[in-house]
């Protein structure tokens, strides 16, 4: 992938665009998903789009009671307990998955943290950067047999525009020297970004392709660890909590475009690339506004993907995926 390729392709989509729009007229039967996140805010929205097309999803939750009661209508779904920064649970749970399916058509990691207070997971790793993106990363890796075994897997990853925030802090990824909440949340997707293009990289041979994405600005329960005065302050919602920002997106357009990754035919022999209100985002030039949309070149430049995996596999000793 270059950056000539991160180009819109003109889809027939656009920012207002929802789950049932994309998924219109599509038959997903026989197909198996598994969605991170997948039954709360823009996962469940996935969820109940995939499964309503006919495949049936696998949703790994760290409350799987919650995760059920959310689930108990949609039918074509099951639940498994995994916390994504807890790599001993992702092992498991990608065992248990392994148990069940022999193949995997798409792998959604929708779930997240968002400028949460300093938390260190295992090692001492900073939470964000452990829960979006070292969890995944393990998750892919260890389930990426059934992956290539399906011919034509994809793999969708949730970013935001949050990574114009921050490359990687490559000199100290964990903040030992000073935790800012929102550059860690912005690293950690600059890191969903970067997985996704060497995920490609390493995959397309044997049809797994990768996207990352920016589902739009959405109030879900990624805010949940915001108080309501700070997200008043920036201008999300009214002090009652309702949402006043014109450029907000319902939860079934936000997840609208990582379900267009997941199956539009124009992205068919494309991967490693970030995607936008349903269409390939173009590279941001220096010195925009994070709200002007686009993707930062660092966070889809080759070599820093290639770096960023060797970091996350040292660190999280996942499976290797043959190079």
């Amino acid at each position: 992938m270059t950056t000539t390729d991160q180009q819109p392709l003109g889809s027939p989509f656009s920012a207002s665009t929802t789950v049932e729009d994309v998924l219109a007229g599509r038959d997903l039967s026989g197909t198996t998903a598994v969605v991170t996140g997948g039954y709360s805010g823009l996962g469940l929205e996935t969820t109940r789009g995939l499964t309503a097309a006919g495949a049936h999803v696998i949703v790994p939750a760290r409350r799987p009671d919650t995760a059920r009661a959310a689930l108990q209508n949609v039918a074509g779904c099951e639940v498994l307990a995994m916390d994504l920064a807890d790599l001993d649970s992702v092992r498991t749970a990608a065992a248990q998955i392994s148990d069940r399916i022999d193949r995997l058509d798409l792998l959604m990691a929708v779930a997240g943290v968002m400028a949460t207070p300093e938390r260190r997971v295992g090692p001492g790793w900073e939470g964000q950067l452990a829960a979006n993106h070292f969890g995944h990363f393990a998750l892919a890796c260890e389930l990426y047999p059934l992956l290539a075994a399906a011919d034509g897997a994809r793999v969708v990853v949730n970013s935001s525009a949050g990574h114009a925030l921050t490359d990687i802090r490559w000199h100290d990824p964990h903040f030992r020297t000073g935790y800012d909440k929102w550059l860690a949340y912005g690293q950690a997707k600059t890191a969903n970004t970067l997985f996704a293009v060497h995920l490609d990289t390493l995959g397309r041979d044997d049809g797994v392709r990768a996207f990352a994405l920016h589902p739009g600005k959405i109030i879900t329960g990624l805010q949940r660890e915001m108080s309501l005065q700070e997200q008043i302050d920036r201008g999300w919602v009214d002090e009652h909590g309702n949402v006043i920002g014109a450029d907000f997106k319902t939860p079934s357009q936000g997840a609208a475009t990582g379900l267009w990754a997941a199956t539009s035919p124009l992205l068919d022999g494309r991967g490693g690339l970030y995607l936008e209100d349903c269409d390939v985002a173009r590279v941001s030039a220096p010195g925009q506004f994070m709200d002007d949309g686009g993707v930062r070149a660092y966070a889809i430049a080759p070599d820093a993907a290639a770096r960023l995996w060797d970091l996350s596999l040292a660190a999280t000793g996942a499976t290797p995926i043959p190079r």
